[in-house]
């Protein structure tokens, strides 16, 4: 199956690859290594690109987008490319200036999806993380339905084809959904999601309002990040998962992948490893059973490994 042809419509009308590369930076990996990774990605099949000014890496992927575009392998419509708008640029008149930021890094002329990266405000500035002299979070006290307007209008202006959010809940999705005078809805909500969280009542709620559930964290999260609890259990080493690869003949990654997508959610899987983004495409080369997919839903046990709300 041709990962390219995999894709989900939106309440808006256009369509999201099923399959999207993250390339959320991780503190090990150099920056420059952003612009290999993306463009080998591009080349293997990869349509969707997931980025995030938050990650600080928009400068390389926009990079390597345009060195892709430039040698024939894509055109600029081929590519899927996701950017969010960070916590510190909540305020309404700060939304479209961080936008024209991200584009002007990217040196794109639109991006496919912006989104609310979080629905905690963060004091404006330069840092992402401000903090007072105790070393804690300076919040921001923001309304939110006034940034989805700002949001709004910047779909109107053409700079953004889809506006969505991410790490919503449903109380905070159904806020904006029941804003007077709403123009578009969001069409995604971009949550952490994978065996061990599952989502299936957040999925549920998305579904009933043709909201896009957009997965990330779906392989779990890697040892070394030092936000990540250490004691947890690692997903991809599951037994479950392990034994379920074994008779497709498939890797546990693949497997947690397939898992996403047969849920009708779109997946992001983040790695900086050549032979792995290679093998990550191959998620459409083969199908779970029904209770191959019940066995899955069976490991929900509400682990969080981004816990950093």
């Amino acid at each position: 199956m041709d990962p390219k042809s995999q894709r989900v419509k939106l309440n808006d009308g256009h369509f999201i690859p099923a399959l999207g590369f993250g390339t959320g930076a991780s503190p090990e990996v150099p920056k420059s290594e952003a612009v290999e990774v993306t463009k080998f990605a591009i080349e293997v099949g990869f349509r969707h690109i997931d980025s995030a000014h938050a990650y600080q890496n928009e400068e390389q992927i926009g990079q390597a987008i345009r060195s892709k575009i430039a040698d024939g392998t894509v055109k600029r419509e081929d590519i899927f490319y996701t950017s969010k708008v960070w916590a510190t640029s909540l305020r309404p008149e700060l939304v479209r200036p961080a936008l024209e930021k991200s584009l002007k890094n990217l040196q794109l002329d639109y991006v496919d999806l912006y989104i609310i990266h979080q629905p905690v405000a963060l004091v404006p500035g330069e840092t992402l993380f401000p903090t007072d002299e105790n070393g804690r979070p300076m919040f921001d006290s923001v309304d939110l339905c006034r940034t989805w307007e700002a949001l709004e209008k910047c779909k109107d202006a053409g700079l953004a084809k889809s506006i969505g959010v991410s790490n919503f809940n449903h109380k905070q999705l159904e806020k904006i959904l029941n804003k007077p005078g709403l123009k578009y809805k969001p069409v995604c909500n971009q949550v952490e999601c994978h065996p061990y969280l599952n989502q299936s009542k957040l999925l549920k709620f998305c579904k009933s309002h043709d909201i896009v559930l957009v997965a990330y964290g779906a392989l779990g999260a890697q040892r070394t990040l030092q936000w990540v609890n250490p004691n947890l259990p690692f997903l991809l080493e599951d037994p479950v998962l392990s034994a379920i690869a074994q008779k497709h003949k498939q890797t546990p990654a693949l497997v947690a992948l397939r898992y996403q997508i047969q849920r009708g959610v779109v997946v992001l899987a983040k790695s900086y490893n050549k032979k792995r983004i290679k093998e990550n495409i191959q998620v459409f080369d083969f199908e779970l059973t029904l209770e191959d997919m019940k066995a899955i839903d069976g490991l929900n046990s509400n682990i969080r490994y981004y816990d950093f709300q």
